[in-house]
This record gives structure tokens, C-alpha cells and sequence, in this order.
């Protein structure tokens, strides 16, 4: 049977890729993007499957409006995809205060919208499945990217917390966590050089270098693998609650969450002394 999925962010990049996938295997998709002129092929080769819908995922009025309209043309939502974001790059001392707030406005809030307002569908449905586009900078954080990287890792909480509280309706969670993909024009994309960047303060211009020749060594990933591996990931009936995309950074990965480890040992005695002496029962 089927499945009718509603993709935040079908414009291009993954997104692009996660909705061409399912429509090609006959699917049908509710493609949001902040223009839907970007949708215009997508309508031409799949017509009624495609159900474009303009949607800007800071406007919570927009977000219901548009997952309301998706239900009522196809019947019912099964894979939710929150695919819409950005990453606001710069050092903490760059960053003005409403970068911040912007980054988090769309990263998070989007998401946290469109949760809203398909649950109670998924809910009623007794099935369901919501796929939250997270990031490796969900896992980790990096100098320059703290803004970015703050809206995954809140991200990562607000899905885990969700997968908890939707199980017994069942409704599925998985987080998919993206590495470098060559989502434009087949080229790893430049993550110092993505359109949001603060402005730059000499002072940190040496650190950006050697961040950009860290991150541009890493492997760039097929958005069309990404997108197959997707489409075997919500036809399971027991999915992963987190996935990572890609390679490259497992090994990075590896060595963060072994030195937090051994920081919270190394800290043991820091511990006991934080918490007093025990007041007897």
C-alpha cells in the first residue's frame, strides 16, 4: 500500500531527494517549500500525486493550514519528514542575538510546529511515522557553528522525548543525523560559505581556515543513496529511533563520546563532593 508523506522543505537538497524518491515508487507527497514555482517540475512529471503547498514553517497559522490541506486531499499523513532548516554560522561573539533567535525560529519551532499539528492526525490514525532531519552537528559541536549546532542539539532532545510519548499511539520516531551531501550541483558544500554566516571578526579569520579544510576533507555523501536508504527506513516495522548518514565522522564521533565519558570518571570525586553529605532517613 501507498504511503502519503508531507516533507518540509522539498525545494532542493535532501528534501528535494526524499520527495522524488517516494513519488517514484508511487507515493504520494505533500511537497513544502516557500515558493512552490520550485515544485513546478515536480507537478509536471507526477501530477495529482504532488500536492504542492506553500509553506514558511515560522508561520505557525501557515504550518496547520498546510498539514490540514495535505490531509483533506489525500485522507491521511503516513511520514512526516521535517526537512526544513539552515545553519547560521559564525563564532558566539559574532553572532547577534537575533541570529540566534532566527536559527532557533526555523530549526526548531519549525518543527516543533509541524509536530503539533499532525499528532493529532497520527494520532487518530493509530499509525504514523516522523522523521526529524537532524545533523552529525546534532552529536557534536564545533567552533563557529555554535547557533547551528545549539537548534540540532535541541532538536535531538525534543524528538527523543517525543518518541517516548507517541509509542503507545503508534507513531513512530526516527532522527536522521546527515553528514556532508553533495546536495548542489554534485559538490560537497562549503559549510563556512552557506548564505547565513555572521559578520566575520578578523580575530577568529585563522580558525575559520582551519575549520573549512577540517570539513571539506570529509566524504560527500549521495542525496539519491540518502534518499533510498530513507524509503527502507520508514517501510520498517521496527526503525531506528537515530540514524547516521554518511561517513567520516564516525570516528570523530567515536572519540567525542569517549572523552565525555572519560571527563565524567576523571570527575568522579568532584561528583560525591557536589552532593554533601546524605541527611540520614
Amino acid at each position: 500500500m501507498s504511503k502519503v508523506w508531507f516533507i518540509t522543505g522539498s525545494s532542493r537538497g535532501l528534501g528535494r531527494q526524499f520527495a522524488e524518491a517516494a513519488l517514484s515508487r508511487g507515493d504520494r507527497v505533500a511537497a513544502t517549500a516557500r515558493d512552490t514555482a520550485s515544485l513546478a517540475d515536480l507537478s509536471a512529471s507526477y501530477g495529482d500525486a504532488v500536492l504542492p503547498l506553500d509553506t514558511d514553517v515560522t508561520d505557525r497559522t501557515a504550518v496547520l493550514g498546510s498539514v490540514q490541506r495535505a490531509h483533506a486531499h489525500f485522507g491521511r499523513l503516513d511520514v512526516i519528514v521535517n526537512n526544513a532548516g539552515y545553519a547560521q554560522l559564525g563564532a558566539i561573539e559574532e553572532l547577534t542575538e537575533q541570529q540566534l533567535r532566527d536559527q532557533f525560529e526555523t530549526n526548531l519551532f519549525g518543527a516543533f510546529r509541524v509536530i503539533q499539528a499532525v499528532l493529532p492526525i497520527l494520532r487518530a490514525q493509530g499509525s504514523g511515522h516522523i522523521v526529524q532531519l537532524s545533523s552529525v552537528a546534532g552529536l557534536i559541536a564545533m567552533p563557529l557553528g555554535s547557533a547551528y549546532h545549539a537548534s540540532k542539539w535541541a532538536l535531538e532532545a525534543l524528538n527523543e522525548s517525543l518518541a517516548g510519548e507517541v509509542r503507545e499511539f503508534g507513531v513512530k520516531v526516527t532522527v536522521i543525523e546527515p553528514a556532508g551531501f553533495a546536495t548542489r550541483s554534485g559538490k560537497n558544500p562549503n559549510p563556512l560559505n552557506n548564505g547565513h554566516v555572521a559578520t566575520p571578526d578578523p580575530v577568529y579569520d585563522g580558525l575559520r581556515v582551519r575549520l573549512a579544510e577540517l570539513v571539506g576533507g570529509m566524504p560527500a555523501g549521495d542525496p539519491a543513496a540518502a534518499a533510498r536508504t530513507l524509503l527502507t527506513i520508514v517501510d520498517s516495522d521496527t526503525p531506528p529511533l537515530r540514524v547516521l548518514f554518511g561517513q567520516g565522522f564516525h570516528p570523530l564521533l567515536e572519540k567525542v563520546y569517549a572523552d565525555r565519558l572519560r571527563t565524567w570518571d576523571e570527575g568522579r570525586d568532584l561528583s560525591v563532593a557536589s552532593h554533601g553529605t546524605p541527611v540520614a532517613a
